[in-house]
């Protein structure tokens, strides 16, 4: 069958973070003259207390919600069953909204649900940061099976890129395009100094999500960052909602304005804000603590400086902003945290891109030759 004039494009979204990450393929879908863009939210969007849904509502029309995960449900559990009403909910979405491609990105459960329900059901799957490696909770499990679902692979690196070829998927459907987080870093501003006083000015901000290890490691590691944080001007950020939050949200409820002045504990920072606090401790020979991939993709372009804790990241490329402290060194982490305030700023580093996937991804989803509907995409094989 021949491709359509207008393709349909659902792009799902499920966490806070990686909407940041797909707003600019959104923006390219919306702007692209070939393409048709659908906005799928699911997932943790709609959990409390920051409810993200409201950021994704506020910039784009939302053509479907998907639930999934329950409030104070929270172990692994709570997350295999979350899945497969996920699975359900997308499958509705999609036969309603009959897109061309769906589009999913990273690792993530909602990722993993949509890219099933579109796969099983016969729709094409593009699958965004495929081939990475990041251990996290059941991430690398997920990141590849998603690679296996789908159809269109848009990696972050070279790397990435020839681990999707090994894998067994056909070499002309891999494309290296480069990260999304990396789009639109130049045009956001560093953070000013009124709002940044109102967050307490920080020197070092903590993101640290659940790694998936024993409750008495993971408390460990929130303790010992928690000690390191009492030193210096502090934000600590909310952890993710994968399983074992509850641990990390333990330690950070003593940060804020009734403990120590210079310590604030928020919820989130819409994306703006948190690229441009990221720029601010940059220029400010500041730092972001913790495991989370922005210290690994954005902080790697703009030149922050990052203490990675524990294997969450592991596997993941990194440049050279990076100072890793595994599981068995974190009683070091306070030193670590110490060279890297006192180290030069880095170069920034264009591992992951040049601030263009967006419009690569986009110009793929539109390409003629990469037929959504045709048997020739949609039957999966192994090219070995």
């Amino acid at each position: 069958m021949a491709a359509r004039s207008t393709r349909t494009i659902a792009v799902v979204t499920g966490t806070r973070a990686e909407f940041g990450l797909l707003r600019p393929v959104m923006r390219a879908i919306e702007a692209h003259p070939a393409l048709r863009l659908r906005v799928v939210a699911a997932g943790a969007h709609f959990l409390p207390p920051v409810r993200t849904i409201r950021e994704v509502e506020h910039e784009f029309a939302v053509a479907a919600k998907v639930r999934m995960q329950r409030t104070r449900e929270t172990d692994r559990a709570a997350d295999a069953a979350a899945t497969g009403r996920g699975i359900e909910g997308f499958a509705r979405a999609f036969a309603r909204l009959k897109p061309d491609w769906v589009v999913v990105l990273g690792d993530r459960i909602e990722a993993f649900a949509a890219a099933s329900a579109a796969s099983i059901g016969g729709v094409a799957v593009a699958h965004i940061h495929g081939g990475d490696r990041a251990e996290g909770i059941a991430d690398e499990a997920m990141r590849h099976a998603i690679t296996k679902l789908s159809h269109l692979h848009c990696a972050a690196t070279k790397q990435s890129a020839e681990r999707i070829r090994r894998m067994g998927e056909r070499a002309e459907h891999v494309h290296v395009t480069g990260s999304p987080a990396i789009d639109g870093l130049a045009a956001i501003a560093p953070m000013d100094d009124r709002r940044a006083r109102e967050l307490g000015d920080p020197r070092v901000v903590v993101l640290l999500h659940p790694s998936g290890l024993r409750p008495a490691d993971e408390r460990r590691i929130a303790a010992m960052a928690a000690g390191v944080a009492a030193a210096h001007p502090t934000l600590w950020l909310a952890p993710n909602h994968d399983p074992g939050r509850e641990v990390i949200e333990a330690a950070r409820s003593g940060f804020g304005p009734r403990r120590v002045s210079a310590w604030e504990a928020l919820g989130h920072l819409p994306r703006e804000e948190f690229v441009g606090m990221l720029k601010r401790l940059a220029a400010r020979r500041g730092l972001l603590l913790g495991n989370s991939s922005a210290g690994l993709i954005e902080c790697a372009a703009l030149g922050v400086r990052v203490v990675n804790i524990g294997p969450r990241q592991d596997g993941r490329e990194r440049g050279p902003n990076v100072i890793d402290i595994g599981l068995g060194q974190v009683g070091s982490l306070g030193s670590a945290v110490g060279r890297a305030l006192g180290a030069s700023r880095p170069r920034p580093s264009a591992v992951f891109g040049d601030g263009r996937a967006g419009e690569r991804i986009a110009a793929l989803l539109a390409d003629p030759r990469l037929d959504p509907r045709s048997a020739a995409l949609l039957r999966k094989r192994n090219v070995y």
